[in-house]
């Protein structure tokens, strides 16, 4: 470096495409030689900002580079108060420092030692440095010594809400990382719980409280410390009317913590198992949903839980876990259904307001072991139309665009119940259907299409509504090789 600030041709000041200065990249990694060396070149502006606003101090201080601020700190032209595009000051960066508590420190002391040091200013989403200083952003993790650094100070709010509503606490509560120690979210919040003027109930602009993202995020620890104290309702629906049993049966990233939260909850009396939202669901129809099989066989041992209740929308556990969702969890969403289909009360082709039944949504997601499943239970019509006439083979011949295997294909082509040409409330058969699948999964569709073409009952050259034949739709989608198995077919005509 040395050798290249001696070159004339070198510039030392000279910005990227981002507007980062030598300086900048010196700061943010800690180089101290380096910053030494590029400030005591007059041309170098050692407050030179970055295209988002951000200048060589705050990136010393967002990595927790004492040393580099304490060098930038002695210059007059630094500012540490400095805001960034987002509106956030190096303090701001420092509490937010990803590296723990004491690189963060070290450098918070810094900026709290000086006069123009404001702890109270929030930034453009109106959070303060405690607030990022408590909770989890961009992979930091709390930080304890600043979190205590900062309510030291007579100017600092630990109860002050953002532009979201979410306090310190909230943010402390969500934690999240699965990387963070839970021993590093716990202190904070009982640091912040000593505080007087700490609401432990207070809601965010969407009614929801610390307890209830601490449940989500599967913070079991914090969970269990906030059902401790008397202010805090176990049962509180947010806006949506999802309490903290609801969102902890819903989240899907954190499985492994779910079930401790549940039944930390749950030893409640005052949290009822089988609450509904605003949109009818409970806590069973999320952790279906979720494929959740822990969580569903908990709740399903609670005496007042209603297997099958429907949501607003007349969507049963069973609809929602018949659908799936997460690829990863299918054998569990398997498991999930045979639960459920092990209750009595459960009525296993109960269609919905849309007149779909499990079947249905197990078809035309692809879920294939589901599918198996319902079509070995009795009471399921294997040919049973939604309102718009769609059957379960409809849906599934129609996902040749994702995946269909002819194994599956045959489980629903092997019932004697199922009409293989049974048109839908347009006039389109499952062939047309099959047929509509674009260009790039032609091979898929190929092979649906001979299976289909296999049986008598169906005729390949039928009509929609709009009098478009599932020949038509395949040229109009490219798919060459189903129209040369649809133009295989003698009834089929090219004109």
């Amino acid at each position: 470096m040395k050798l290249l600030l001696g070159l004339e041709e070198v510039q030392p000041d000279k910005p990227d495409n981002k507007g980062k200065t030598p300086l900048s990249y010196a700061a943010h990694t800690g180089f101290v030689e380096g910053v030494q060396m590029l400030i005591r070149r007059e041309e170098v502006n050692s407050d030179r900002p970055d295209n988002k606003g951000i200048t060589p101090l705050s990136y010393a201080a967002e990595e927790g580079h004492e040393g580099v601020a304490k060098i930038l700190l002695r210059l007059e032209a630094v500012d540490p108060e400095r805001r960034d595009s987002d509106g956030r000051t190096p303090l701001s960066h420092a509490a937010a420092n990803p590296h723990g508590s004491v690189a963060a420190g070290g450098v918070a002391k810094l900026l709290l030692g000086r006069e123009e040091a404001n702890p109270g200013k929030p930034d453009n989403e109106g959070r303060t440095p405690i607030s990022y200083a408590a909770g989890c952003r961009y992979g930091s993790a709390p930080s304890e010594g600043v979190v205590k650094l900062l309510l030291g100070r007579e100017d600092v709010n630990s109860d002050k809400p953002d532009n979201k509503g979410r306090t310190p606490l909230s943010h402390a509560a969500s934690g999240g990382e699965s990387y963070i120690p839970s021993d590093r979210l716990e202190g904070v919040v009982r640091i912040l719980l000593g505080r007087e003027e700490v609401n432990l109930e207070k809601p965010d602009n969407d009614g929801r409280t610390p307890l209830s993202h601490a449940a989500w995020n599967g913070n079991v620890r914090v969970v269990e410390i906030l059902l401790l104290r008397e202010e805090v309702d176990p049962d509180k629906p947010d806006n949506d009317g999802q309490t903290p049993l609801s969102h902890a049966a819903e989240n899907p990233y954190v499985y492994a913590k779910t079930e401790r939260v549940v039944e930390a909850l749950l030893a409640r009396e005052e949290v009822n198992s089988d609450l509904p939202d605003n949109v009818g669901r409970t806590p069973l129809s999320h952790a279906a949903r979720g494929g959740h099989e822990g969580v569903v066989e908990i709740l399903l041992g609670q005496g007042e839980v209603n297997p099958d209740k429907p949501n607003n929308r007349g969507r049963t556990p069973l609809s929602y876990a018949s659908r799936g969702g997460y690829p990863y969890q299918t054998e569990a969403y398997m498991r999930v259904v045979k639960m459920l289909l092990g209750r009595e009360e459960v009525i296993p082709d109960k269609p919905d307001d849309d007149g779909r039944t499990p079947l249905s949504y197990a078809a035309g997601h692809q879920f294939e072991g589901v599918a198996e499943i319902l079509l070995g239970q009795r009471e399921v019509n294997p040919n049973k139309p939604d309102n718009r006439g769609r059957t379960p083979l409809w849906y599934y011949s129609g996902g040749s665009c994702w995946h269909v295997t002819e194994e599956y294909m045959k489980l629903f082509l092997g019932r004697e119940e199922v009409n293989p040409d049974k048109p839908d409330n347009e006039g389109g058969t499952p062939i047309s259907h099959a047929a509509r699948c674009p260009y790039g999964c032609s091979a898929t569709a190929e092979g649906v299409v001979k299976l289909l073409l296999g049986r008598e009952e169906v005729h390949a050259d039928k009509p929609d509504n709009d009098g478009q034949t599932p020949l038509s739709h395949a040229a109009g989608n490219g798919n060459e090789e189903v129209v040369g198995s649809l133009l295989g077919r003698e009834e089929v005509s090219s004109d």
